[in-house]
């Protein structure tokens, strides 16, 4: 297929290639900041062949493609050129950004995590896959083939500070080299068994430095990197040409590492502990309530693109004690229950065009891509997300009743439920095989739940006369 009628389609409605300050993709949308919104032709772009919705929110111009959005992206960037967009010499770039707080951090979050989420998706998914190696007895943990493997999935989890220092570096318009060399000080071997040890730390014989674990950590190097980058700005504004090459990273990661070992990590490390203590006090009062209310309103945040803000929360859960319940039990039967709904749609309706749609969308869905069906069938009947909420809601409640909990990332759905069978590690600190089979439960509750309520409320809806008449052939039959 070719792709580049659709990018170009694109570019000339959302105001022109000038009026792209950044674009980034992830699994189904492409995401522009652009620098007016108001000349985007929303209208045109939404009945663009190829194009499954337009959303204006959090700051970003979103267009849902679907599946093939790392294609059409790739021709957007070839036929925009905005790899060099917004950068400190594009004086667009530059403009007032009016923006209020929450849609910045939101925005930020996305374009920090989305570089990263590819490669926890893929470690998570493995570590999953050696559990289940584990658990049916096809392996043992002291083979050489499980440990290489093994440390292949650890690692983009213990170097994630790394990984998010390049994605942090480009949203911060920083230098990525400098950045990611401050995330591996962070990781350096020598420093981390001194900051292990039992004696005081000082820099310079007075700075004291607080001990803090940084392998996996998430919040210390955004603020370090943050930091970095105002350092970074200020020797380049009075720092000679001709000295810039030397001192311009020099200065960057000396001040930047001193103050984020002296500060920000320690406030950064402080920030992650007391999140994870809030939601493992949460659990232990109402394990319940996290699971339900994200089960329930997962569609309407990844509406809006606010189940961003979400993300770093479970990568910080998975990173610091190697286990989360608050992003992926929800999201987990919130996605098939999506995927549920869209496959009684596709068994009730008479309009063959509904069901081709409904039926492949519902199957992407249930394995975790959910913007099709959501976009396509679930909110254009409207019926269809009611269902998905109930059905997400009451296999929320099951899971969080059961304290089911995910022990890798992965896009939410029937391909990453391996990521609830519990790891060596998680199984010393009391999970059993009851979680992957809860887990597994929770999901079957989902679906059936989300899928008879749909059947139903697709009956009601008939009745009613909420639905054209090519749905239920009411049109045939009056031809006839």
């Amino acid at each position: 297929m070719d792709y580049k009628p659709l990018a170009k389609t694109i570019i000339d409605n959302i105001g022109g290639k000038s009026n792209v300050q950044s674009v980034i993709h992830c699994a189904t949308r492409l995401r522009f900041t652009l620098l007016d919104a108001s000349k985007a032709n929303t209208e045109v772009i939404s009945k663009t062949k190829g194009v499954l919705k337009v959303i204006n929110a959090g700051g970003q111009y979103q267009i849902v493609i679907g599946p093939d959005v790392p294609q059409v992206y790739q021709e957007v960037i070839s036929l925009g050129g905005y790899e060099a967009v917004g950068t400190d010499g594009d004086p667009d770039a530059k403009k007032e950004d009016n923006r209020n707080a929450i849609s910045k951090v939101l925005e930020a979050i996305a374009s920090i995590f989305q570089p990263v989420i590819p490669a926890i998706t893929g470690a998570g998914l493995l570590k999953a896959i050696l559990a289940l190696c584990i658990t049916f007895h096809w392996t043992t943990s002291d083979t050489q083939t499980y440990i290489i493997l093994s440390a292949l999935a650890d690692a983009a989890f213990y170097f994630l500070p790394i990984l998010l220092a390049q994605s942090c570096a480009k949203k911060f318009k920083c230098n990525q080299g400098t950045a990611m060399a401050l995330a591996g000080f962070l990781l350096y071997p020598s420093f981390l068994t001194m900051i292990k040890g039992a004696e005081a730390i000082t820099i310079f014989g007075f700075l004291p430095i607080t001990k803090a674990s940084y392998a996996s950590s998430v919040i210390p190097i955004i603020l370090g990197v943050w930091f970095m980058s105002y350092v970074e700005k200020l020797v380049q504004r009075i720092c000679p040409k001709a000295v810039k090459f030397f001192f311009v990273p020099f200065f960057s990661l000396f001040i930047g590492g001193v103050v984020t070992i002296f500060a920000l990590g320690p406030i950064g490390a402080w920030l992650s502990n007391y999140i994870q203590i809030f939601f493992t006090w949460l659990k232990g009062v109402a394990p319940w309530i996290i699971p339900t209310v994200v089960g329930i309103f997962t569609p309407l945040l990844v509406m809006t693109g606010t189940h961003y803000g979400l993300i770093p929360i479970g990568t910080n859960n998975l990173g610091t004690v190697g286990h989360d319940a608050v992003v992926g039990p929800g999201m987990l039967v919130s996605n098939t229950a999506q995927g549920a709904a869209g496959l009684a749609v596709a068994l009730r309706s008479k309009n063959q065009e509904t069901k081709q749609l409904a039926s492949s969308a519902g199957l992407t869905g249930i394995l975790g891509i959910t913007e099709p069906i959501l976009y396509g069938i679930n909110l254009k009947f409207v019926f269809p997300l009611y269902a998905a909420m109930i059905g997400g809601g009451v296999g929320g409640l099951f899971l969080g009743l059961t304290g089911v909990e995910r022990f890798g990332a992965g896009s939410p759905g029937l391909l990453v439920l391996p990521v609830y069978l519990p790891t060596e590690e998680a199984k010393a600190i009391g999970f059993t095989m009851s979680n992957f089979t809860c887990a597994i439960i929770g999901v079957l509750i989902a679906m059936l739940v989300s899928f008879v309520s749909c059947w139903i409320m697709y009956g009601i809806w008939a009745k009613r006369g909420k639905l054209d008449p090519s749905e239920t052939r009411k049109k045939e039959e009056k031809m006839q």
